[in-house]
């Protein structure tokens, strides 16, 4: 069996001329399901790490160095505005007050101790 390597993972591929068709598309077909499925988890892992960082920067520009934040509701109501007339949807404030809640360090670190 011949592999076709990645980083993380290989996809196997028998190595025969005369393959039977139900066979071949089968072993196409497998192929083109692992490279989906391993695709979805790459792209969701990036865009968790993205949503992560976009809660970060919220929670940075807000405290701006202080322990509590002053304009929150105003950062985030013009960001959300901006961010969807440029990238769509899924950008609405209650979205990126989510993950603004997803980085903040405190809540984080009580709901992993508490569970």
């Amino acid at each position: 069996m011949k592999k076709i390597s990645n980083k993380t993972k290989s996809l196997a591929v028998k190595e025969d001329s005369h393959i039977p068709k139900r066979e071949f598309y089968s072993q196409v077909q497998e192929i083109l399901s692992q490279a989906r499925s391993r695709a979805y988890r790459s792209v969701n892992f990036i865009m968790v790490e993205a949503y992560w960082n976009v809660g970060r920067l919220i929670v940075e520009e807000e405290q701006k160095g202080r322990r509590r934040a002053g304009y929150g509701k105003n950062l985030v109501k013009s960001l959300a505005d901006r961010l969807t007339s440029e990238f769509g949807k899924g950008f609405t404030q209650t979205n990126l007050w989510y993950m603004r809640q997803f980085f903040w360090p405190s809540q984080f670190s009580t709901h992993c101790v508490e569970n």
